[in-house]
Parts: structure tokens; sequence; C-alpha cells
């Protein structure tokens, strides 16, 4: 039903409704804003690239086809694409130089993505859930790009493996190893910071 109403959506913004391309931004921005955050560990980076992707839709939204798969899948796609050139520019294969940068940013706009979607929990946990956060990101930072792609579009954007493999051009097998992998690397990276806090 969803993947109808998108392409109504998107033949009605082809058609120029101006309307029709604001409640696409709105439907897929937070999810895009997370995606870029997680692999740029930046809210800046992050917010210039989410724009740059929704430039790229709206000037490619003529080569998505609904027959060819759901809308998602392409702009999820679209979105890695764009991050790959990229990483490839700033000459850089794993991020991990962000991680000061990221930590050195105000409390409240490190998790912006998240905080649209937060329900008010009390000051507690919400430091915990921040801290939590902070610890995976350093985390993810700090496994292979290969890794931490499959493991962000499986656990935090909540794609199957079959979207998965069709994103990162792979086959179902290898977007499984690379998931597993990561989140062994994951689980013990987690851990290892687990151990220097409790330890300070």
């Amino acid at each position: 039903m969803e993947e109808q109403q998108t392409g109504a959506l998107v033949r009605r913004c082809l058609a120029g409704d101006a309307a029709a391309w604001e409640e696409i931004v709105r439907l897929h921005n937070r999810r895009i804003y997370n995606l870029c955050y997680r692999f740029t560990n930046s809210p800046d980076d992050a917010q210039d690239l989410t724009q740059d992707v929704f430039v790229r839709v709206y000037k490619t939204m003529g080569s998505y086809h609904i027959e060819k798969g759901a809308f998602t899948t392409w702009l999820t796609t679209l979105t890695r694409n764009l991050l790959v050139d990229h990483f490839r520019k700033s000459k850089q294969d794993r991020i991990t130089d962000s991680i000061d940068a990221g930590l050195r940013e105000e409390d409240d706009s490190l998790s912006l993505g998240d905080r649209l979607e937060d329900p008010r929990p009390n000051p507690d946990d919400r430091l915990a859930s921040k801290e939590a956060q902070k610890m995976v990101q350093m985390a993810l930072a700090r496994i292979s790009p290969d890794l931490r792609e499959a493991v962000i579009l499986r656990d935090l954007q909540d794609m199957d493996y079959k979207e998965i493999a069709q994103v990162l051009r792979v086959p179902e097998g290898t977007v499984k190893s690379r998931i597993n992998r990561g989140r062994m690397e994951l689980a013990r990276l987690l851990s290892r910071n687990k151990r220097q806090v409790s330890n300070e």
C-alpha cells in the first residue's frame, strides 16, 4: 500500500506537483538523514549529504520505476552511491578521525535524527540512551566500511537481506556474512568500551 502511495506521489511530482515533492521529502527525510549520520558520524555532514541526496532524487526521479522494486530500495541505493562518492572524494576508507569531531559537537545535535522521535523519557534515561548511542556510533566508525554499511542497513534501517543485496550489489549470502561479521566486531568493540568505562 505504501509503495502504491509513493508511486502516486512520484507520478504527481514528475507532473510538476510541488506538494507531492514536499510530501516525498517529509516521508523520507529522517530515514536519509539517519543513514547519512550513521556513515559520517557528523551532524553537519549528514545534513549536507541529505540535501545532496534529495537534489539527486529530484533530478533522477524519472529513472525510478515501481515495477523494478520498492522506492525505499531505490532511494537507499542512490543514498549509498552518494555516500561512496563522498568518501572517495575525501579519500577516506575508514572514518576514524571524525569520532573526536563528532564527540565535540553539542550533545543535543549529536543525536538530532533520533531526537525527532523522542517520547520525552526522564533525564536519567535520556542521558543513558545518549551515552549508549555515542558508544554505538564510536564502535560503528571503527569497523570496516563494508561491514558497517551492511549492519546499518539491516539493524538501523531495518531493510531485509534481498533489499540490502540490491543496494550493495552483492549476493544475499555476502550480505548475511557481512552482517554477522559486523555484529561480532561491534559486540567486541562495545564490550571493550564498556570495560574501559567501568575501569575509569
